[in-house]
């Protein structure tokens, strides 16, 4: 039984990086190891769920980086709330075998408002004018403010898009191991973002992802010594699990664009340029990373929608409701059709054929207005101050079933006896987890 357990979820990390990464080598040296495959979509919010709740999308409902909300007409990219995981968490099983045992819960998504003791995640202030004000939501509330009074602001900023850098995750290390000296939390589970973004910006195999991996190493040596600072003599088993791998890609495939060329998905005119009618809409994908989910009206449309999509370059199967078994993926929440990509390719969110038809907040940096995840939001131009509306250049995606070695990932820990050295699922960490406790 181990006292304390920190797991640390590193996307975009595979077992070969660990070659450029000394301090977290050393710290696995003895330790198991064993491929990890994430569950289908390979994507941050539903392989976190998977591996918090020991359970596939189906359950708990996390089918993507983002939802459509029917009965409002929204979309919703990353913000959601906890409770849009509809099983218990880590945490809430901790506290239910023992109120004792206690949770820190460090940046991953859909984290607020979760049961754990401690919590931080970004949470920034949307103003009436449209601008936002930097912010943290903390349990303790008045955490963050704590915080900030040693380490500043979170630099947002330098967590997703063109500013992306490990000086977010510098940040991040430094609240936590201060949250370990405080209050040594008997489980921490951490998401350090660093190395998704060179590897989808240039390519899993680029210069700049080696840079990438002696950047993370540095702040994990920081966290390694922090934690041991602040744990003393106690126990402390650390689990390092990689969400997913990033696979180069060379295609990129616009489901939408092809939905309004059969007549199926409709735009209004605004001032800015041509704008998603989800009313009159007979079909539309939200498009996230290797998947999409495409809402249709009637019959119909599904019919067309699929003979359409399942036709596109790039695309590998396109599954109705009911094929969603074959990945544990049948949810309420999914499309009426899930369109999935090769290896090689991933899926834009566009819908207009002329650029200077675009909609304004597709040239900026906008996860709200935006109905699907877009990448090239990291390359930004600051000649012409803002993103272009080129999609061929996101050299990396992930998110497609990983059939292949290459597109899974690796479960580490720093001591033998932990787990079987076998392939594991996402789902598996959440029971070895739990084991550390004889929950």
């Amino acid at each position: 039984m181990s006292e304390h357990v920190v797991l640390l979820s590193l996307p975009g990390f595979r077992a070969q990086d660990l070659a450029r990464m000394p301090r977290l080598r050393e710290l696995v040296a003895g330790g198991d190891r064993a491929e990890l495959v994430p569950g289908f979509p390979a994507v941050t919010c539903t392989v976190q769920a998977n591996m918090t709740t020991g359970l596939p999308p189906q359950a708990h409902g996390v089918v993507g980086n983002g939802f459509y909300w029917p009965e409002r007409e929204q979309v919703e990219m990353w913000t959601s709330a906890n409770d849009c995981i509809e099983r218990p968490q880590l945490w809430d099983v901790l506290h239910q075998h023992d109120p004792s045992l206690r949770s820190a819960v460090w940046f991953p998504l859909h984290s607020k408002e979760c049961g754990a003791d401690y919590v931080c995640l970004p949470a920034p202030i949307h103003e009436p004018d449209g601008s936002e004000s930097l912010w943290c939501y903390t349990r303790p509330e008045s955490l963050y403010s704590e915080l900030m009074e040693t380490w500043g602001h979170f630099p947002l900023q330098h967590f997703w898009g063109p500013l992306a850098n490990i000086k977010s995750s510098a940040w991040i290390v430094d609240s936590a191991n201060e949250v370990a000296r405080r209050y040594r939390p008997n489980l921490f589970y951490v998401y350090l973002p660093h190395l998704d973004y060179a590897a989808q910006k240039f390519g899993p195999d680029a210069a700049e992802v080696q840079q990438a991996l002696v950047d993370c190493d540095d702040q994990l040596g920081r966290m390694i010594d922090g934690f041991a600072e602040a744990y003393g003599d106690e126990h402390v088993l650390w689990l390092v699990a990689s969400e997913y791998v990033i696979t180069p890609v060379d295609h990129v495939s616009y489901p939408n664009r092809a939905l309004r060329d059969a007549g199926l998905l409709a735009v209004c005119e605004k001032a800015d340029g041509e704008h998603l009618d989800l009313a009159a809409s007979r079909a539309w994908a939200l498009a996230d990373h290797q998947v999409s989910h495409v809402f249709t009206r009637d019959g119909e449309a599904l019919a067309e929608a699929r003979r359409v999509l399942g036709n596109l370059p790039g695309v590998e199967e396109v599954l109705a409701r009911d094929e969603l078994d074959k990945y544990d993926l049948a949810h309420p929440r999914c499309g009426d059709l899930v369109v999935v990509s090769t290896s090689d390719s991933w899926q834009a969110y566009y819908w207009w054929q002329d650029d200077a038809r675009a909609p304004g907040f597709a040239r900026t940096v906008d996860i709200h207005q935006k109905p699907g995840y877009d990448p090239v939001e990291m390359f930004w131009d600051p000649v012409h101050k803002g993103i272009p509306l080129d999609a061929s250049l996101v050299r990396g995606s992930h998110g497609a079933p990983p059939h292949q070695s290459s597109q899974r990932g690796v479960l580490l820990s720093s001591e033998k006896g932990v787990f079987v050295e076998r392939p594991l699922a996402d789902t598996d960490v959440a029971d070895i987890v739990l084991r550390q406790f004889r929950v």
